[in-house]
């Protein structure tokens, strides 16, 4: 187990710097670059803007810039930003939390109702409920988050008033159902495409489960259906479920980055938009690094569940 976590630490750090080497050379590349933002300030010169990129080191090669940067990123230094002049680390733990609290609520959502139909799906194959949860997940799947977003705020908030349009708590109410009552919401949009996938995967791989012999074996002692379905089944099946958990973090950060722009939730997919519209660069890296640190420990995190779980698969 040693020798399979440390291997899967080195991989995941040649990734990080894989990921950190891209984004740097993008950001730097791009039309204007760091100092698009400077060029607009009124009155602003030539002169002037060489004399802001000397004093960033901007007018240096770019890798070095990015080993500068690196170094400093391993002191815990990720930058300042161009927009309010806060270190990035302190622009960037002011958003983070509402990011994880609403990827946590919908990956929960997800994975709850996502089991639920999968295993109810695939004991009951090809009946009603099969084929239309196969329709829900396929129309899932094809129409964009923001669409169900706007058509939730629609129905929810327009016509029924049940729910907030947005924003993370009503000003003035700090109170654990506030927030509850603004989380419902997003979270459940951000979760129906991730329910879509959990449940066809999940009915896949119960199917294959119910199939095997050593539940034909447990049927043939004379346990319960329920008792074969939740002892047997249900366990192993849910082995290769773990390893998709970790895949689908990039999509549920991607889907949160969309569902937060639709709900004005304050979590680091608006910051981002927001960033990239005033060009602030620093704060686009030190996101990027932390988008790219939360899928790779997520991965990191089911590899090591499923490799408790299931010893076949560890190596080294």
């Amino acid at each position: 187990m040693a020798g399979y976590l440390l291997n899967r630490l080195w991989q995941s750090v040649v990734l990080l710097v894989i990921v950190s080497i891209i984004g740097f050379a993008v950001l730097n590349l791009t039309p204007g670059g760091p100092l698009s933002q400077f060029a607009l300030t009124p009155g602003m010169t030539q002169e002037a803007m060489d004399r802001i990129a000397e004093q960033m080191g901007l007018n240096r090669p770019l890798p070095v810039q990015y080993l500068d940067w690196g170094w400093r990123l391993l002191q815990g230094d990720w930058g300042t930003s161009y927009r309010d002049g806060q270190p990035v680390l302190d622009v960037i733990g002011r958003h983070i939390t509402a990011t994880l609290l609403l990827m946590g609520t919908s990956t929960a959502f997800s994975i709850a109702i996502g089991t639920w139909i999968g295993i109810h799906g695939a004991t009951r194959p090809y009946s009603i409920f099969d084929y239309s949860v196969t329709i829900g997940a396929m129309v899932a799947l094809s129409i964009p988050t923001f669409w169900f977003g706007l058509v939730g705020i629609y129905i929810f908030t327009l016509e029924l008033g049940w729910l907030p349009a947005g924003n993370m708590y009503t000003i003035g109410d700090g109170s654990f159902l506030n927030y509850l009552h603004h989380l419902i919401m997003p979270s459940l949009v951000l979760s129906l495409v991730n329910v879509a996938v959990w449940s066809r995967y999940m009915r896949t791989a119960t199917l294959d489960v119910i199939n095997q012999e050593f539940v034909k074996t447990a049927r043939a002692k004379g346990l319960t259906e329920r008792r074969v379905l939740m002892k047997h089944v249900v366990g192993n099946a849910m082995v290769p479920m773990i390893t998709l958990a970790g895949m689908q973090l990039p999509s549920i950060l991607g889907g949160a980055l969309v569902t937060e722009t639709v709900f004005t939730w304050p979590g680091m997919g608006r910051l981002f938009l927001d960033s990239l519209g005033y060009s602030d660069y620093p704060v686009v890296m030190g996101l990027l690094m932390v988008s790219a640190i939360l899928v790779l420990l997520g991965s990191l995190i089911a590899d090591l569940l499923v490799a408790i779980v299931d010893p076949r698969i560890r190596v080294g």
